[in-house]
């Protein structure tokens, strides 16, 4: 058939509160063009972020019955550990409460002054925390993600010959692990192919580096390996996450996003000397062991999740229903990263806006102009996010890419909320030379992109 439908039936539901055009003007005005300022209820369709956002499904609301609220040693977390060592293959696991807590210790763990951590390309958090130890985040996009409105199964991969002579001109030795992050969320939501993570496996492993992947996107990875990498096409999606995950040493998960849960992570890892250091640092900043952080419920939510996330149906949907919105905006005209990534669409925002510089944030300008129009929230990726000072003359620089990211929250919206998302843009992309740029009022120096206050220009 050709109508992409729903693989669930809804049993609860939750009202939204439609606003006017007035009212939001107002409401983003009071938010200083901010959209994370905005309260959720003054949003229609809340398109910021995947993480978190999901809704949990019956047998998950079943499971957060049976949740052991043991302080050590609950079953909940046993059943936790066996859904992530069946399908991850690590043997150590340690909840945390959100993967940027799993960042956070595993950077504070390896990472030093002096030191590098390549990537295919670092997200916000994780950037942050790799800076805060006082290492280098590098960014290794592999050369075919510069052309972003170019077709190509694997446009998320990490650049295998950048990775070779970063370590050789760093020096192994300063190189105190790898990271790929599996989808490429800064890059598009594009997929890591096998190909890809075997080359930095093998890299790193002939210079004694040991590789880990961000696995908040697993499943969707499995899903483009299954469908555009020879070989794989009758390949279970569990047997394509146990085979990239054999390739790694460990790996960090936020269970926000493939874990269909509204809160909780972990970190893994076969090295077990580095798993005692963590687990001292975990009872230190997030609870005992076999928590983490996290309650017994969260821990059920996440065993079951984690393995929903890899049922075929799901993910024909959940892949489907982006694709469908990237279609319908790029038929029209409108610039995106190509092709559709699986969590998100990503527009455009240099070539949506080409009169606006990309230091007045084209990005903020197109996420402004969302809102108004149809109550749509989205996220900038761009110079305001991932913009940085000349370390020798102090000037703004703008990031590589000017991006607006359209996170599709699972199981959330239906087919006729993603039509009304490919209404708004299509408004908006017919006035598009109205958007004014933006300049900064007040932001602090890191992630500033959260809390940052704008004033549109004149």
């Amino acid at each position: 058939m050709k109508t992409l439908i729903e693989p669930f039936r809804i049993k609860s539901v939750e009202p939204l509160r439609l606003t006017t055009r007035d009212e939001r003007e107002a409401l983003i005005r009071a938010a200083d063009y901010n959209v994370f300022l905005l309260r959720a209820r003054d949003v229609i369709i809340d398109l910021l972020t995947d993480s978190g956002t999901g809704a949990m499904s019956a047998a998950q609301w079943a499971g957060i019955m049976r949740g052991d609220e043991s302080y050590a040693g609950s079953d909940s977390f046993y059943r936790f550990e066996e859904s992530v060592r069946d399908i991850f293959g690590f043997r150590n696991v340690i909840p945390t409460h959100q993967g940027r807590a799993a960042e956070r210790i595993l950077f504070s763990t390896l990472c030093g002054p002096g030191d590098v951590v390549p990537n295919n390309t670092h997200f916000d958090t994780t950037r942050a925390n790799i800076e805060h130890t006082g290492a280098e985040a590098l960014d290794l996009p592999c050369p075919e993600s510069s052309d972003l409105a170019a077709q190509g199964p694997f446009k998320g991969n990490i650049d295998l010959e950048a990775l070779e002579a970063t370590i050789r001109e760093r020096g192994a030795e300063h190189v105190p692990l790898v990271v790929v992050t599996i989808t490429n969320n800064s890059g598009g939501g594009q997929p890591v192919s096998m190909a890809n993570l075997r080359g930095a496996s093998e890299i790193c492993h002939e210079h004694g580096i040991p590789l880990y992947i961000d696995a908040c996107r697993f499943a969707e990875n499995a899903y483009f390996i299954r469908k555009r990498e020879e070989g794989y096409a009758h390949r279970s999606y569990l047997e394509i996450a146990r085979e990239m995950f054999s390739l790694a040493d460990g790996c960090t998960m936020s269970a926000k996003k493939d874990g269909l849960a509204n809160i909780g992570g972990f970190l893994a890892t076969n090295d077990d000397e580095l798993a005692r250091e963590e687990r001292d640092l975990l009872i230190l900043t997030e609870g005992f062991p076999t928590y983490g952080g996290l309650a017994g419920r969260d821990l059920e939510a996440i065993a079951i999740g984690l393995r929903e996330v890899l049922e075929p149906d799901y993910l024909e949907y959940r892949i489907g229903s982006t694709g469908y919105l990237g279609r319908h905006i790029a038929e029209a005209g409108v610039p995106i990263v190509q092709p559709p990534g699986g969590h998100a669409i990503y527009i455009d925002a240099a070539a949506f806006c080409p009169h606006i510089a990309p230091l007045e944030f084209p990005g903020i300008a197109l996420t402004v102009a969302l809102y108004r129009a149809a109550g749509i929230r989205s996220v900038e990726i761009g110079s305001v996010m991932f913009g940085h000072r000349d370390p020798d003359t102090g000037e703004p620089q703008p990031a590589r890419q000017e991006l607006v990211r359209l996170a599709i929250p699972r199981r959330v919206y239906t087919q006729s909320h993603i039509d009304y998302v490919v209404e708004a843009i299509l408004d908006v992309w017919e006035r598009r030379e109205e958007l004014p740029g933006y300049r900064i009022t007040d932001a602090p120096e890191v992630l500033r992109h959260f809390s940052a206050r704008f004033a549109p220009l004149a």
